[in-house]
């Protein structure tokens, strides 16, 4: 059975309430969702230890970060073997400007979503990214312009 299959509606309930406020206090969630104060904090900490909630976090404002720029990189490897991969992957791992990282099929191998103070700072990574024996072929940026729809969480189905 899918994971998805073992919740019912009170689980998802809790899970949609939340993505949408995880300040919620026990009480305000179990008034929400119809439940005893100790039957909602069961469930959750059901929710949490299966894997459901993966953690509790803060959405912060990158431009009030001193972050002027959010670009997406699309990198193409040299080579496909999985030790070229791997090398990538560790070197990038710990560059606190590379966001997010996402393996995808198609023309690219990766996608990065990276956040810098200005133009200069990502050409100086992006230099630095192709100077250094990682493998790379190229890679090709696109710079967020606006954002018509950010996202809010995952459909809770």
């Amino acid at each position: 059975m899918p994971p998805h299959d073992l919740l019912n509606a009170i689980d998802r309930a809790i899970l949609v309430a939340l993505q949408a406020d995880g300040r919620l206090t026990n009480q305000a969630l179990a008034e929400k969702v119809n439940l005893s104060p100790s039957a909602c904090l069961a469930r959750t900490r059901r929710l949490e230890h299966d894997g459901f909630i993966k953690g509790y976090h803060a959405r912060l404002d990158p431009f009030r970060l001193g972050i002027g720029l959010v670009l997406f990189a699309e990198v193409t490897l040299q080579g496909h073997m999985a030790d070229e991969q791997h090398r990538f992957e560790a070197a990038i791992a710990h560059i606190d400007n590379i966001v997010e990282v996402s393996d995808v099929s198609g023309d690219v191998d990766y996608i990065l979503k990276v956040v810098v103070r200005d133009m200069a700072e990502w050409t100086g990574m992006k230099d630095d990214l192709i100077g250094r024996d990682l493998g790379v072929r190229r890679i090709t940026t696109h710079v967020l312009m606006r954002k018509p729809k950010i996202f809010t969480g995952y459909p809770v189905l």
